[in-house]
């Protein structure tokens, strides 16, 4: 089985412009194809911004299935790659802070809603996801997909590892001065679960934030195979199933593993 060719893209779009954003998506969407691609992955919330006010949330705010999801459908099918975004979902009468992950021939692959809000601005603007596992099959690899501050959670991820992941996107932004999340947590993640994970960040200035963008692949050996660095960029590094089948079968992690020692965790 050949890699997964997956594009990061480091971008912040426009604050509150989601027609730009579908434009700057489209764009990376050709360029990522172009480079060999068969993954686009974006940052979190990439549809709207991040730093919304709270009253423009609701409005900005779609349902999974909704007219940009379709406009997305659209972009991938016509590049034949697929595409992670960041969006606000609307569902149940509340909002949600949402990823969703799109098939290169247009049709939705699964959407995860994020399970662990980071400060008060998410948790006055969104509600919590329920469900920390969701996984899709790509290009022969066990996709899983969570958001930001989730992966910073070490039983999310390894939960993402007993349900077989095998590459973890992870759709972010994350601000300073937490930038040794990029830079050290993120590939000890990917070492002691034995995954591939794409940490994808916004970038610059937005709001009251500063994003520090450092997106990166991280291999299940521990290395960092590709590092943006703190502006917009589009980055590519390879998920490679014989990299992964060879590294889970050295490290034993996972096997060594003794579950009655971890009661008390729950």
């Amino acid at each position: 089985m050949p890699p997964l060719r997956t594009a990061l893209l480091q971008s912040s779009g426009v604050l509150g412009d989601t027609a730009e954003n579908l434009k700057a998506l489209d764009e990376a969407a050709a360029r990522a194809a172009q480079g060999g691609a068969g993954l686009l992955v974006t940052s979190e919330m990439f549809l709207t911004g991040y730093a919304l006010d709270l009253q423009d949330i609701p409005g900005l705010a779609e349902p999974a299935d909704g007219a940009c999801a379709r406009a997305i459908g659209e972009i991938a099918r016509r590049h034949g790659i697929a595409v992670l975004y960041g969006y606000p979902e609307s569902a149940d009468g509340v909002v949600y802070n949402a990823a969703q992950l799109i098939g290169p021939d247009g049709a939705a692959l699964a959407n995860y809603r994020k399970t662990h809000l980071f400060g008060c601005f998410e948790q006055d603007a969104f509600t919590p996801g329920d469900n920390p596992v969701v996984q899709a099959d790509l290009n022969g690899l066990r996709i899983g997909i969570m958001i930001c501050y989730d992966v910073e959670f070490p039983e999310n991820v390894r939960a993402h590892a007993l349900a077989g992941t095998d590459l973890l996107l992870v759709p972010t932004a994350q601000m300073h001065p937490f930038q040794f999340v990029a830079e050290q947590l993120v590939p000890v993640r990917a070492f002691e679960n034995q995954m591939y994970i794409a940490y994808v960040n916004r970038t610059g200035p937005e709001g009251e934030f500063e994003f520090v963008g450092l997106s990166c692949l991280a291999s299940p050996d521990g290395v960092t195979r590709t590092r943006a660095g703190r502006g917009e960029e589009l980055v590519f590094g390879e998920a490679d199933p014989e990299l992964l089948s060879a590294s889970r079968e050295n490290n034993p992690y996972l096997r060594d593993r003794r579950p009655g020692l971890y009661a008390s965790l729950v």
